[in-house]
């Protein structure tokens, strides 16, 4: 028997991902949980109730270290939808902070319009 998971690669995910987040599109609860909202792992005392794999694999990520919910999705190979959903649970549970983006200061310093085209243009390239 070879070690292989044909099945995954060629069925996609085992658990697809409305299963994992209980047929919830977004977050439920108080917190928003925005593209680029910055993530962080709260140290708790409380014990925590039991996170199911998708949750416990959420958060060892963000204990890594805070980044935004976007770089999250990336390095957990999860839906945006699904990870947003997840994020919120942890952060009703405690165990996470979501901090908004942040936003440049007025009168700080802006994008440079001649760079943005040039990016675009090279990405058009590309």
């Amino acid at each position: 028997m070879s070690d292989e998971h044909w099945y995954e690669e060629e069925t996609g995910a085992l658990v697809r991902p409305y299963t994992v987040t209980r047929g919830r599109t977004r977050p439920e609860g108080r917190h928003t949980v925005d593209l680029l909202s910055r993530v962080t792992a709260l140290d708790s005392d409380a014990p925590a109730a039991p996170l199911d794999h998708a949750r416990t694999s959420l958060l060892e990520l963000i204990r890594r270290g805070p980044r935004p919910v976007v770089e999250l999705a990336a390095d957990a190979d999860l839906p945006l939808t699904v990870v947003r959903v997840l994020l919120g649970d942890l952060a009703e549970e405690g165990l996470i902070r979501v901090d908004p983006p942040r936003r440049p200061p007025v009168g700080g310093p802006t994008a440079d319009p001649a760079l943005l085209k040039e990016i675009a243009a090279r990405l058009r390239e590309i």
